[in-house]
Protein backbone atom coordinates (compact mmCIF):
# COMPACT_ATOMS: atom_id res chain seq x y z
CA UNK A 1 0.00 0.00 0.00
CA UNK A 2 1.42 3.32 -0.84
CA UNK A 3 -0.21 6.93 0.27
CA UNK A 4 -0.27 9.62 -2.21
CA UNK A 5 1.92 12.91 0.43
CA UNK A 6 2.56 16.25 -0.30
CA UNK A 7 4.92 17.15 2.21
CA UNK A 8 6.33 16.17 5.73
CA UNK A 9 7.28 18.79 7.47
CA UNK A 10 7.97 20.31 11.03
CA UNK A 11 8.45 19.96 13.88
CA UNK A 12 6.55 23.12 14.09
CA UNK A 13 3.24 24.64 15.98
CA UNK A 14 -0.53 23.88 15.27
CA UNK A 15 -1.76 26.90 14.06
CA UNK A 16 -5.40 26.62 14.18
CA UNK A 17 -8.29 24.79 16.07
CA UNK A 18 -8.37 22.45 19.40
CA UNK A 19 -4.69 22.49 19.41
CA UNK A 20 -3.43 25.53 18.35
CA UNK A 21 -0.07 26.11 19.77
CA UNK A 22 0.88 22.56 20.17
CA UNK A 23 4.33 21.31 18.82
CA UNK A 24 3.47 18.82 15.62
CA UNK A 25 5.14 17.49 12.80
CA UNK A 26 2.37 17.74 9.59
CA UNK A 27 1.83 14.90 7.42
CA UNK A 28 -0.04 16.08 4.22
CA UNK A 29 -2.16 14.14 2.00
CA UNK A 30 -2.44 14.95 -1.26
CA UNK A 31 -6.48 14.10 -2.83
CA UNK A 32 -9.49 15.79 -1.83
CA UNK A 33 -13.25 15.63 -2.82
CA UNK A 34 -13.81 19.34 -2.28
CA UNK A 35 -12.53 22.46 -4.30
CA UNK A 36 -13.40 25.59 -1.74
CA UNK A 37 -13.49 28.76 -3.63
CA UNK A 38 -11.06 30.12 -0.74
CA UNK A 39 -8.60 26.70 -0.33
CA UNK A 40 -5.03 27.85 1.10
CA UNK A 41 -3.58 24.12 0.09
CA UNK A 42 -5.00 23.78 -3.00
CA UNK A 43 -1.18 22.04 -4.00
CA UNK A 44 -2.60 19.28 -2.20
CA UNK A 45 -6.13 19.35 -3.65
CA UNK A 46 -5.83 19.72 -7.18
CA UNK A 47 -5.11 16.64 -9.14
CA UNK A 48 -3.06 19.29 -11.61
CA UNK A 49 0.03 19.11 -9.22
CA UNK A 50 -0.41 15.22 -9.20
CA UNK A 51 2.88 15.06 -10.39
CA UNK A 52 4.47 16.78 -7.43
CA UNK A 53 2.85 14.08 -4.96
CA UNK A 54 5.22 11.57 -4.03
CA UNK A 55 3.85 8.03 -3.41
CA UNK A 56 5.41 7.07 -0.13
CA UNK A 57 4.92 3.42 1.87
CA UNK A 58 4.19 3.63 5.63
CA UNK A 59 7.05 2.62 6.40
CA UNK A 60 8.70 5.27 4.53
CA UNK A 61 6.65 8.21 6.13
CA UNK A 62 7.13 6.71 9.54
CA UNK A 63 10.81 7.34 8.64
CA UNK A 64 10.35 10.60 7.84
CA UNK A 65 8.38 11.89 10.57
CA UNK A 66 10.63 10.06 13.65
CA UNK A 67 13.52 11.81 11.41
CA UNK A 68 12.45 14.95 12.05
CA UNK A 69 10.98 14.51 15.41
CA UNK A 70 14.57 13.21 16.36
CA UNK A 71 12.71 10.51 17.20
CA UNK A 72 11.18 12.48 20.50
CA UNK A 73 7.04 11.27 20.85
CA UNK A 74 5.41 14.46 19.16
CA UNK A 75 1.78 15.06 18.06
CA UNK A 76 1.39 14.20 14.55
CA UNK A 77 -1.29 16.48 12.35
CA UNK A 78 -2.60 14.42 9.25
CA UNK A 79 -3.78 17.14 7.10
CA UNK A 80 -4.66 17.70 3.40
CA UNK A 81 -6.72 17.94 0.81
CA UNK A 82 -8.81 15.55 2.62
CA UNK A 83 -6.84 12.97 4.25
CA UNK A 84 -9.66 10.80 4.92
CA UNK A 85 -9.90 9.16 1.25
CA UNK A 86 -6.51 7.68 2.31
CA UNK A 87 -5.87 4.59 4.45
CA UNK A 88 -3.47 6.06 7.38
CA UNK A 89 -4.08 3.82 10.16
CA UNK A 90 -1.37 1.92 10.03
CA UNK A 91 0.71 4.82 10.15
CA UNK A 92 -1.06 5.85 13.19
CA UNK A 93 -0.70 2.22 14.87
CA UNK A 94 2.98 2.37 14.30
CA UNK A 95 3.35 5.68 15.79
CA UNK A 96 1.44 4.88 18.38
CA UNK A 97 3.16 1.99 19.74
CA UNK A 98 5.88 4.82 20.15
CA UNK A 99 4.21 7.47 22.07
CA UNK A 100 3.34 9.49 19.29
CA UNK A 101 -0.15 11.16 18.96
CA UNK A 102 -2.26 11.83 15.93
CA UNK A 103 -4.53 14.55 15.03
CA UNK A 104 -6.58 14.79 11.91
CA UNK A 105 -8.99 17.84 10.51
CA UNK A 106 -11.38 16.55 7.85
CA UNK A 107 -14.53 18.38 6.50
CA UNK A 108 -16.23 15.28 7.30
CA UNK A 109 -17.48 14.22 4.07
CA UNK A 110 -15.42 10.61 3.96
CA UNK A 111 -15.48 8.33 7.21
CA UNK A 112 -12.80 6.41 7.63
CA UNK A 113 -12.57 3.51 9.44
CA UNK A 114 -8.99 4.51 10.96
CA UNK A 115 -10.34 7.97 13.25
CA UNK A 116 -11.27 6.00 15.91
CA UNK A 117 -7.78 5.35 16.28
CA UNK A 118 -6.57 8.77 16.27
CA UNK A 119 -6.02 10.90 19.58
CA UNK A 120 -7.93 14.18 18.27
CA UNK A 121 -10.37 14.47 14.96
CA UNK A 122 -11.36 17.78 14.55
CA UNK A 123 -14.34 18.33 11.77
CA UNK A 124 -14.43 21.22 9.83
CA UNK A 125 -17.06 21.22 7.61
CA UNK A 126 -17.02 24.08 5.15
CA UNK A 127 -19.21 26.88 5.25
CA UNK A 128 -21.38 28.41 2.44
CA UNK A 129 -18.58 30.98 1.49
CA UNK A 130 -16.58 27.91 0.32
CA UNK A 131 -19.29 27.22 -2.69
CA UNK A 132 -19.32 23.80 -0.86
CA UNK A 133 -22.31 21.82 0.67
CA UNK A 134 -22.20 19.86 3.83
CA UNK A 135 -24.06 16.46 3.52
CA UNK A 136 -25.12 15.82 7.43
CA UNK A 137 -25.66 12.05 6.68
CA UNK A 138 -21.63 11.34 5.67
CA UNK A 139 -21.03 13.73 8.07
CA UNK A 140 -22.66 12.33 11.01
CA UNK A 141 -20.89 8.79 9.28
CA UNK A 142 -17.71 10.22 10.65
CA UNK A 143 -18.98 10.77 14.06
CA UNK A 144 -20.26 6.94 14.07
CA UNK A 145 -16.83 6.03 12.66
CA UNK A 146 -14.87 7.42 16.04
CA UNK A 147 -16.64 5.92 18.11
CA UNK A 148 -16.17 8.41 20.44
CA UNK A 149 -12.62 7.18 21.23
CA UNK A 150 -10.62 10.53 19.87
CA UNK A 151 -11.37 14.11 21.11
CA UNK A 152 -13.64 15.57 18.83
CA UNK A 153 -14.04 19.37 18.33
CA UNK A 154 -15.79 21.16 15.45
CA UNK A 155 -14.12 24.37 13.55
CA UNK A 156 -15.54 26.09 11.25
CA UNK A 157 -14.41 29.17 8.96
CA UNK A 158 -15.95 32.36 9.10
CA UNK A 159 -15.61 34.92 6.27
CA UNK A 160 -18.68 36.71 6.29
CA UNK A 161 -22.52 36.83 8.11
CA UNK A 162 -23.56 34.47 6.27
CA UNK A 163 -21.08 32.32 7.08
CA UNK A 164 -21.41 33.15 10.88
CA UNK A 165 -25.47 32.48 11.11
CA UNK A 166 -24.52 28.76 9.24
CA UNK A 167 -22.36 28.48 12.01
CA UNK A 168 -24.43 28.99 14.72
CA UNK A 169 -27.14 26.78 13.16
CA UNK A 170 -24.41 24.05 13.03
CA UNK A 171 -23.86 24.62 16.84
CA UNK A 172 -27.39 23.93 17.83
CA UNK A 173 -26.78 21.04 15.81
CA UNK A 174 -23.78 19.31 17.72
CA UNK A 175 -23.85 20.81 21.25
CA UNK A 176 -21.97 18.25 22.84
CA UNK A 177 -18.99 19.21 20.48
CA UNK A 178 -16.24 21.68 21.97
CA UNK A 179 -16.43 24.89 18.93
CA UNK A 180 -13.76 27.03 17.89
CA UNK A 181 -14.29 29.73 14.91
CA UNK A 182 -11.83 31.33 13.39
CA UNK A 183 -11.93 34.01 10.65
CA UNK A 184 -10.88 33.16 6.95
CA UNK A 185 -7.79 34.38 5.13
CA UNK A 186 -9.17 35.60 1.67
CA UNK A 187 -5.61 35.40 0.36
CA UNK A 188 -4.47 31.67 -0.93
CA UNK A 189 -1.28 32.47 -2.94
CA UNK A 190 1.49 31.52 -0.85
CA UNK A 191 3.66 33.96 -3.18
CA UNK A 192 1.22 36.69 -1.55
CA UNK A 193 1.80 38.55 1.35
CA UNK A 194 -0.83 38.30 4.45
CA UNK A 195 -1.22 42.07 5.69
CA UNK A 196 -1.14 41.88 9.45
CA UNK A 197 -3.30 44.48 10.25
CA UNK A 198 -5.95 42.56 7.89
CA UNK A 199 -5.40 39.51 9.85
CA UNK A 200 -5.84 40.85 13.14
CA UNK A 201 -9.08 43.32 11.80
CA UNK A 202 -10.86 39.98 10.99
CA UNK A 203 -10.56 38.58 14.22
CA UNK A 204 -11.32 41.40 16.11
CA UNK A 205 -14.66 41.60 13.84
CA UNK A 206 -15.40 38.02 14.91
CA UNK A 207 -14.59 38.80 18.58
CA UNK A 208 -16.65 41.58 18.82
CA UNK A 209 -19.92 39.94 16.74
CA UNK A 210 -19.71 37.13 18.94
CA UNK A 211 -19.55 38.96 22.17
CA UNK A 212 -22.22 41.25 21.39
CA UNK A 213 -24.48 38.45 20.58
CA UNK A 214 -23.49 36.89 23.75
CA UNK A 215 -22.87 34.03 22.26
CA UNK A 216 -19.94 32.30 24.88
CA UNK A 217 -19.51 28.87 23.42
CA UNK A 218 -16.96 29.33 20.78
CA UNK A 219 -13.63 29.79 21.01
CA UNK A 220 -12.76 32.70 18.70
CA UNK A 221 -8.70 31.98 17.84
CA UNK A 222 -7.03 33.25 14.83
CA UNK A 223 -4.61 31.58 12.54
CA UNK A 224 -1.73 31.48 14.17
CA UNK A 225 0.34 30.16 10.97
CA UNK A 226 -0.66 32.88 9.12
CA UNK A 227 -0.09 35.41 11.58
CA UNK A 228 3.65 34.01 11.93
CA UNK A 229 4.61 32.80 8.02
CA UNK A 230 1.50 34.25 6.08
CA UNK A 231 0.85 31.38 3.39
CA UNK A 232 4.50 29.82 3.36
CA UNK A 233 3.83 26.30 2.83
CA UNK A 234 6.12 23.93 5.19
CA UNK A 235 5.79 25.84 8.08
Amino acid sequence: MTLRIVEIFGPTIQGEGALIGEPTVFVRAGGCDYRCSWCDSMHAVDTSYRHTWEKMSTEAVWSEVEKLSNGAPITVSISGGNPAIQNFGPLITQGKSHGYRFACETQGSIASPWFKDLDTLVLSPKPPSSGQTTDWAKFESCLEAAQDQPDLALKIVIFDDTDYAWAQDVAQRYPQMPLYLQPGNPESDPETPVPLQASIDRLNWLVEKTVADSWFRPRVLPQLHVLLWGNQRGV
